[in-house]
């Protein structure tokens, strides 16, 4: 019921509330807690949690042997080749983007009264409160990058270029191999004869010797990977959000297998990835002020804002550390509040606040013309 009556006014006032009255102050901006069913005159908004997204950035490897690796080593003295396919993946970075969510526990309504001198309302598209008489804009968290291909891998249609008929004609795969392999020591011949100058076609032209020796490299690792197979290498981003709802030493986030990549956090095929999360300080002192008190009990003529805690964040698997830092999160610390008469009179009084942790950016006040 909450929900429906929060999108109704949400609808109602769109995201920004603005209203002008006459100058007259005989009328209060009342902020209250929200009650369902009593508040449709108001403007309900939410104070946030601190979540967490993490954005993992994993690397993947699919190995493929080459037709030939049973011949490397005969042919090309080369051991320990591929002899099956295989694929693997490694967390290369975490990220952690800090963002606010709305507190349900933490819904007010702004009661805006005939003739007030509070015109606006700045809000987040899920509720959370931005600013009061003054346009804040909402951050949005970034979108979660695309899996791309890093270094792919040398396809069959590339290595047929670079074989000869005889090589297409061999009878057997041994003989294929063969052939294959004396290729390359030509290639690696003809490649060092142009490095020394010997060649009977070297080239004046610096640019037109690179484009030469470039290409001879490329017929050798094309025509080599027949022995030692190929490689694609892609990068995958994943997006884990995690709200917080109190400190730890060592919660398990997510499990990251080396041949599946990203499982769940029960999934025990995988390594598991830890939140450390303590909070670190001392908090501001509470205002004890009896009037303010009074208001806070009432819920009356109050705006409402968190004071966060600071605290220290830590990501880490048992082998590595991705993300030590500190940042400040509003559910560790407690809710104050801004007396409502600082938006009934002149000079208007601009209040913006953080929308990670609602805590108070920034408090200033412009004489109305």
């Amino acid at each position: 019921m909450q929900d429906k009556i929060f999108s109704y006014i949400r609808k109602s006032v769109s995201l920004f509330v603005i209203l002008f009255f006459a100058a007259s102050v005989s009328a209060q901006t009342q902020i209250e807690k929200f009650i369902p069913g009593s508040t449709l005159e108001g403007v309900c908004y939410y104070l946030p949690r601190t979540a967490f997204r993490l954005v993992v950035t994993a690397e993947k490897r699919v190995t493929t042997p080459g037709e030939f690796h049973s011949y490397a080593y005969k042919y090309m003295r080369i051991q320990n080749v591929p002899v099956r396919p295989t694929t693997t993946w490694e967390v290369k970075s975490i990220q952690l983007i800090p963002y606010g969510t709305p507190d349900k526990d933490k819904a007010y309504s702004l009661k805006l009264k005939p003739r007030t001198v509070a015109p606006l309302v700045s809000l987040t598209t899920d509720g959370l409160l931005l600013g009061i008489n003054t346009q804040e804009s909402e951050t949005h968290l970034p979108p979660v990058p695309e899996s791309k291909v890093l270094s792919p891998a040398i396809q069959p249609s590339d290595i047929q270029k670079f074989m000869t008929r005889e090589m297409l004609q061999a009878g057997s795969v041994a003989k294929m191999a063969e052939l294959v392999a004396q290729e390359i020591y030509d290639i690696r011949e003809s490649r060092d004869a142009l490095l020394r100058g010997e060649a009977d076609n070297t080239p004046k032209d610096g640019q037109q010797l690179k484009l030469m020796i470039d290409n001879l490299e490329l017929q050798q690792r094309v025509l080599g990977s027949l022995f030692v197979g190929t490689t694609e290498v892609s990068q995958h981003t994943y997006a884990v959000d995690v709200v917080p709802a109190e400190q730890t030493d060592k919660m398990v986030l997510f499990r990251f297998s080396k041949w599946s990549g990203l499982v769940d956090s029960d999934d025990m095929s995988g390594v598991p990835y830890y939140m450390s999360l303590k909070t670190i300080g001392e908090l501001p002192p509470q205002s004890l002020d009896a009037q303010i008190q009074v208001k806070r009990g009432k819920m009356l003529s109050a705006v409402y804002y968190n004071v966060p805690a600071q605290a220290q964040v830590c990501i880490f698997s048992p082998t590595a550390t991705f993300v030590d830092m500190q940042l400040p999160m509003a559910q560790f610390g407690y809710t104050e509040v801004l007396s409502g008469v600082l938006f009934d009179k002149k000079p208007l009084t601009k209040v913006s606040f953080f929308q990670q942790t609602g805590g108070i950016k920034e408090i200033k006040a412009d004489i109305l013309n």
